[in-house]
């Protein structure tokens, strides 16, 4: 009798809840501090977007070294240490008002950020069954999902009724309840019993395995970049501003409910199921959103993205780590974060310059045309379909 293998464990639960701390304090900062230095500290546009810029490039710069201090330190350790940071680095924000200090504080922030995120994914690839992994995976990434909804919607929310003063003790309260759930996550003994050696190589950079898929999860994040931070200035432009948190709520509510079903179809066809389809409703909703005129087109853009781009991630990010042996998870973690982290932030340069030059309405039609690109890549690299025998394991498994 087949024996059952559950995700939703208290390990998976605990881990879920600590990540969805981490990126709600994220995607609600991210929201809110550049109105935040415009507003409160007069500063200048440019100004602000250092604020996104400076924190990413620290978790870019980071990623890389994240799988070999994983590996030398172990996960969980690292897991609370870049917990202690990052909440640290919230509280800070409520003490803090030279700009110079607030870049100093964001760069230290996205250090953490990157740690935390990485170790969180990989402690998840280790807990869940291997056999599930793409399910497990998937219902992980919701956590991300739920971020980017409710952190603009909980920041926005609370300095359009209190303060910034009281954004930031809300988030930090909230960051420690996300530190406090990763007590209960257990720690992971290393495979086989290998230690980690302490001399630097590639390898402990990047997992090479990871790198293709890492190079379409770049392209993607890309993409992903015109949607994240120039949505709000598009949708001004088109007199639907008053819509863009509609806009997220129907691409968070779409992704979470169509997650079980694509994580579970992964498992049990393969990649292909999955990345082919979620390509082309990204295309189909990023040329929606490049024509839009009404608020009907601008929510169906939204549900199309939502579905389409919410498939993609989870999916990405389970062929980077099914790529790999299991002691390598936080390598391959990081490896594809790498990739992705930096497709988003040059994307948010290079998509500014275009839509100075162009508009806004070029910077989807080019994230549309770099998703095709994808598609194509993804038809060369052919990722392998699931083996039989992990797929007749999934369907035996009736426990969630």
């Amino acid at each position: 009798m087949q024996k059952s293998q559950p995700i939703w464990t208290k390990s998976f639960i605990s881990l879920f809840c600590t990540n969805l701390s981490v990126f709600i304090v994220f995607y609600g900062l991210t929201a809110t501090l550049p109105l935040y230095a415009t507003g409160i500290l007069n500063k200048t546009d440019q100004e602000a977007g250092l604020l996104m810029s400076i924190f990413l490039l620290s978790a870019i710069i980071v990623r890389p070294f994240t799988g070999k201090i994983l590996d030398l330190i172990g996960k969980r350790r690292m897991l609370l240490f870049s917990l202690v940071l990052y909440l640290l680095c919230t509280v800070l924000y409520y003490f803090i008002d030279p700009f110079g200090l607030l870049l100093a504080l964001r760069f230290l922030h996205g250090i953490g950020f990157s740690i935390a995120t990485t170790a969180c994914g990989a402690i998840a690839a280790d807990i869940i069954p291997p056999a599930r992994r793409g399910t497990g995976l998937g219902y992980f990434t919701m956590s991300t999902n739920l971020g980017v909804v409710l952190g603009p919607l909980i920041a926005l929310s609370l300095i359009q009724a209190y303060s910034f003063d009281m954004l930031f003790i809300i988030l930090s309260l909230l960051m420690i309840t996300g530190a406090l759930f990763s007590l209960i996550v257990p720690a992971h003994k290393q495979q086989n019993g290998a230690k980690a050696k302490r001399r630097m190589s590639f390898n402990d950079l990047f997992e090479r395995k990871a790198v293709p898929v890492g190079f379409l999860a770049c392209l993607t994040g890309l993409s992903y970049a015109s949607i994240l931070s120039y949505l709000s200035i598009y949708a001004q432009g088109k007199n639907l501003l008053g819509m863009t948190s509609s806009f997220f709520l129907v691409f968070a509510a779409v992704m979470l409910l169509a997650r079980p079903f694509t994580g579970r179809l992964f498992d049990l066809k393969g990649p292909q199921y999955v990345l082919y389809p979620g390509l082309v409703l990204f295309i189909v909703g990023l040329i929606m959103l490049a024509f839009t005129n009404s608020a009907t087109t601008f929510l169906l853009a939204g549900g199309f993205v939502g579905l389409g781009y919410g498939s993609l991630v989870p999916s990405m990010q389970t062929l980077a780590i099914q790529s790999v042996p299991i002691e390598r998870s936080g390598y391959a973690t990081a490896t594809f974060y790498t990739f992705f982290d930096g497709g988003i932030a040059l994307g948010s340069y290079i998509f500014g310059i275009i839509a100075a030059a162009k508009g806004y309405q070029s910077i989807y039609l080019i994230s549309s045309i770099l998703v095709c690109c994808v598609f194509l890549l993804l038809m060369i690299l052919k990722p392998n379909k699931q083996d039989r025998k992990a797929a007749d394991t999934v369907k035996k498994v009736e426990s969630f």
